[in-house]
This record gives C-alpha cells, sequence and structure tokens, in this order.
C-alpha cells in the first residue's frame, strides 16, 4: 500500500485526513518530523518538504502493517517515567501499574525487592523511582532485556541491581521483603499471540509454550524460600487466571491470598504472605 503523504501536504490537511488510529498518527508525524504536540498545532499551515514526506509515509506504513507504536519510536511511558523498548522486550502497558502500585503500599523502610523476568524494567524501575532507600533486584534470562533494563534505570536516574538469571538462580541464598512478577502467562495456541502487538513481542516474555501457568508455578514454589517471613509475593497474570493463581498461592500455604482488579474490571494481580520459615 502506498501512503497519500504527498510532498507539499501541511500538517493541518494531515491531521484532518487520518490514516490510521489518530492518537497513533499524532505520535508517529511528531516522532518523524521531531516536533512536540504543541508543535503539530503552532505549525499546522508547515508543508511537508519531499524528504519530511518521506519519512513520515514510512511511520505511518509500519504502523498499517502493524508494528507497535513502541517499537517504532522506541519509547513508552509507564508509571510516569520514560522507557526505552524495542523488540526483545515486552511494551509496559498501563495495567502493569497496579503491581507497582500494590508493591509500593507493602514496602517496609530501606525494603529488599526482588523483580523476576524484568524486561524493559519497568517495574523495578518504577519502584526504585518512588522509593529510593529501596534495594531493587532484577533478574531476566535474556541478556538483551538486561541491557534495556539498565539502560532505563540510568536513564530515570534510580539504582537497579540487574542479574542474568534463570529465575531463582542468581539469588541463591538472597531473601527479600517482597517479590514482584509478570511472567510470561498465556497458554500456547491463544489467538491472542497472532493479533495486534503481540505479534511482534518476544513469544518466551509472553507465553510459557504451555497452559499458561508454568512460570507462575515456579514462582510460587521458590519464592518462600527468598522471603522474609510475611514478605509478599505480588504477580501480574491473565483475566481468566485468578482463582487458579489462588488456588497455587494457598497450596503453599501462603497467608492473606487474594487478587486485586485493574482499571477494567478484570483481577490482574494476584498474591500472598510468605508463612514463617
Amino acid at each position: 500500500m502506498s501512503l497519500p503523504v504527498a510532498p507539499g501536504t501541511t500538517l493541518a490537511l494531515l491531521q484532518r485526513t487520518p490514516l490510521l488510529d489518530p492518537v497513533d498518527q499524532r505520535i508517529l508525524v511528531c516522532h518523524a518530523l521531531g516536533i512536540t504536540r504543541t508543535g503539530l498545532i503552532t505549525q499546522a499551515d508547515r508543508a511537508l518538504s519531499g524528504d519530511e514526506a518521506s519519512r513520515v509515509s514510512a511511520l505511518l506504513q509500519r504502523r498499517l502493517d502493524g508494528e507497535p507504536v513502541a517499537y517504532i519510536v522506541g519509547q513508552r511511558e509507564f508509571y510516569g517515567l520514560d522507557f526505552k523498548v524495542g523488540p526483545g522486550v515486552l511494551i509496559p502497558r498501563p495495567e502493569t501499574e497496579l503491581l507497582v502500585e500494590l508493591a509500593l503500599e507493602r514496602l517496609p523502610p530501606r525494603a529488599r525487592v526482588l523483580d523476576m523476568g524484568t524486561g524493559s524494567g519497568a517495574i523495578a524501575v518504577s519502584i526504585a523511582h518512588a522509593r529510593p532507600d529501596a534495594q531493587v533486584t532484577a533478574l531476566d534470562v535474556s541478556p538483551a532485556a538486561l541491557a534495556i533494563a539498565g539502560h532505563n534505570a540510568e536513564r530515570n536516574g534510580v539504582s537497579v541491581r540487574c542479574l542474568h538469571s534463570d529465575w531463582f538462580a542468581a539469588v541463591a541464598g538472597e531473601t527479600f521483603d517482597l517479590i514482584v512478577a509478570n511472567p510470561p502467562y498465556i497458554a500456547a495456541g491463544d489467538r491472542h499471540l497472532s493479533e495486534g502487538d503481540l505479534r511482534f513481542e518476544p513469544p518466551d516474555a509472553l507465553t510459557d509454550h504451555g497452559d499458561g501457568l508454568s512460570a507462575l508455578r515456579t514462582i510460587v514454589a521458590g519464592a518462600p524460600g527468598h522471603l522474609v517471613p510475611d514478605g509478599w509475593l505480588l504477580m501480574e497474570h491473565g483475566y481468566d487466571q485468578s482463582a487458579a493463581v489462588q488456588a497455587l498461592l494457598s497450596g503453599r500455604r501462603y497467608a492473606a491470598v487474594q487478587s486485586w482488579h485493574d482499571l477494567a474490571g478484570i483481577a490482574r494481580v494476584t498474591g500472598g504472605r510468605a508463612g514463617p520459615p
């Protein structure tokens, strides 16, 4: 498909003829031209040069082909902070902010926090930014993801210890006041994996290639050995998995097992407190 963004097209005309979602189009036009949203308004009569029209067309075409806006522009806002993202990590999503909020409500002073499967570092960096007194450790099995997480920690001016680890392997013998995780929880064969932005995101960060619960089982089983008494384990999961995750926690004798709903009313996070050793 050839996009009808021709040299001489004004920004006003481009905005009146949306070729895709208006918000996506605005973000991509601003990125292509290096201007702000305010500039898009104040420069409404600006006519695109040939080079500018080509850059705008290229970005809009990538989005029409399905590529996520966050990957095209290379960043995404999460919990009021800017994060670098790319094809090696999941795109941070607003519903995951619930996990950060619940963690912050449960952190004691100078808490030790473990973020498992950190990806872009969105959860770990957000917690470290809100609570500079906390000691935050972020684990991931992907070196590429850890590099991005480390960059995002530096970008947002926080200290996060990033460790290459297959689940708890790199923190043997260590304990934490709170463990958070947003692991791969989509079941193999789920149709959502072949739809929308998920088509472009790393499969191993989305699905466990099984029933969607294997990573959650591993975390639930291993966390008691790394939590202080009464320390919290909080996990994000799928829209229909809260009962199964509660059962996993109860089966391991966690206390205060419960689920919390996101802004869409979906049970999005489930957790519990570790019992005495």
